[in-house]
């Protein structure tokens, strides 16, 4: 019987302790270091401890590994664990531990390893990525960011003077970071915060064109240059309409002089926005023009320096092969840059003008719109219009 009382009377002590506990009127202990309480219900089990200045409230159950935050006061230590607890009785609850202990830079680089190898234009990807990363956003967890803060990130690069476009390609990256994470990492409960702020409408479209006497005065000065390329390249990317790109990529294979054709690959072509025709028609002009280049790469044939400027008939491009640039692209910018920018350039003019020019050229000289769209790569009518600037000038004798 004694044995059987002091049994009964120590079951009834932790039973006591424990509703104590539960209703958060346990004794603090003198050392706060070892303060802690713990209530049950059940197959549940949550224990709350102090840690120096910080409460760690855990919570264990049946069937799922432990889980557990630090908060700065018991009363918030305990209320998570309660909620917790509720969410798991009712089957909804989601760790979201992950998302609150992963920064936004540790999800870019995992991005920057799992996603980016498979985009058709990774360098790009990965300069945005760097240039996020040294963000002081990169340092926040994934759980912490809102729209405000990309919001605020928006302004700042619009006040520095950046294009609208190039805000929303930056943004995009961490709006499909967002929405890999929640779909595929495992972060269900991630909110995407891009999705709660308003977008860059997009970049001012341009009407820049050469202006009388600039085509020969810039070909002129690039032709001065050190690099014998540079003038040939600028003459093609006006008679051709050639993205900078795609141009310094074209191989001697896809050239068929005879014919005046450029034949493309299939993964040459690139994407449906930024793509080229299968076939591109050439002029007169740009088929010597790569006569002039494959002059260029068969000096020890000619006698005459100058029939290189001529547009030669006596070469044989079709037992030339590779790319039909010897230099590289940057190379060619660094001599565009430095003439453009000089003290007597060319004022706001970019290479990409040269797109806007080449199609305008086209339609004055009557090609019907679907045959200009065959030849710049355009996929809508819309985006033809968007790079067509036509002389008033010239539409005076139509209109009589």
């Amino acid at each position: 019987m004694r044995f059987i009382a002091v049994l009964f009377f120590r079951l009834s002590y932790v039973l006591r302790r424990q509703k104590l506990a539960f209703a958060g009127n346990l004794p603090e202990r003198n050392n706060p270091d070892q303060a802690n309480s713990t209530f049950r219900m059940g197959i549940w089990m949550a224990y709350i401890s102090q840690r120096g200045a910080y409460w760690r409230a855990e919570v264990r159950k049946r069937g799922h590994k432990p889980i557990y935050r630090t908060f700065d006061t018991k009363q918030q230590a305990r209320d998570w664990a309660q909620r917790v607890e509720a969410e798991i009785s009712l089957n909804i609850f989601v760790d979201r531990s992950e998302a609150e202990r992963t920064t936004l830079g540790e999800a870019l680089d995992r991005y920057a390893r799992e996603i980016v190898p498979t985009k058709r234009y990774p360098s790009q990807e990965l300069t945005r990525i760097a240039r996020w990363k040294k963000n002081d956003l990169a340092w926040r967890p994934l759980a912490a960011l809102r729209g405000v803060d990309f919001a605020k990130y928006r302004d700042a690069r619009r006040a520095a003077g950046r294009a609208e476009n190039t805000i929303r390609l930056e943004l995009q990256v961490i709006s499909h970071l967002f929405e890999i994470a929640r779909k595929e990492w495992g972060f269900e409960t991630l909110m995407n915060p891009l999705k709660n702020i308003r977008k860059p409408t997009g970049s001012r479209a341009r009407d820049r064109r050469l202006l009388p006497g600039e085509f020969d005065a810039l070909r002129t000065r690039l032709a001065a240059s050190n690099n014998p390329w540079a003038a040939p390249a600028f003459e093609l990317a006006v008679e051709t309409s050639l993205r900078q790109g795609t141009l310094f990529n074209v191989r001697w294979e896809w050239v068929k002089i005879q014919d005046r054709m450029i034949e493309f690959p299939p993964e040459a072509r690139g994407a449906d926005n930024k793509g080229v025709p299968a076939r591109l028609p050439l002029t007169r002009r740009a088929a010597d023009v790569l006569r002039a280049l494959a002059a260029l790469w068969q000096r020890d044939r000619f006698i005459d320096p100058e029939l290189c400027q001529l547009g030669p008939v006596n070469v044989d491009p079709d037992k030339l092969s590779g790319p039909v640039f010897g230099t590289s692209c940057n190379a060619v910018q660094l001599v565009w840059k430095r003439i453009v920018k000089s003290e007597n350039g060319f004022p706001n003019l970019r290479w990409h003008d040269l797109r806007h020019e080449a199609a305008s050229r086209l339609f004055e000289k009557g090609l019907h719109p679907l045959e200009v769209a065959s030849v710049t790569g355009h996929r809508s009518m819309q985006m033809l219009k968007r790079y067509t600037h036509l002389n008033p000038a010239d539409l005076l004798t139509k209109l009589g």
